[in-house]
């Protein structure tokens, strides 16, 4: 995979000072190698990133990799005792 700065993106930050999440409305996001290398304000791309190729995401949101948590009625009834055994 090439190095590539997302531009243009909205970014839920998931830090411990915001209530209850944090929000960059105008950020940047410099992937490397699969890897996420910067993530910050679009101003602030640190030098090393500035001439790296970049895509505008033209707004979308982007957010931490977070999972969901649901179910399907097939399963339905109370789950109860099998969410206490993943977590012993």
């Amino acid at each position: 995979m090439t190095a590539c700065v997302l531009t243009g993106a909205r970014l839920a930050t998931m830090r411990p000072d915001a209530d209850p999440y944090g929000l960059i409305d105008t950020g940047a996001v410099a992937l490397a190698g699969g890897e996420i290398s910067w993530v910050g304000p679009a101003a602030r791309i640190p030098p090393e990133f500035q001439d790296w190729p970049r895509e505008n995401l033209e707004g979308r949101l982007v957010t931490p990799g977070l999972i969901d948590c649901h179910t399907h009625l097939v399963h339905g009834g109370d789950r109860a005792r099998e969410f206490e055994m993943r977590l012993t």
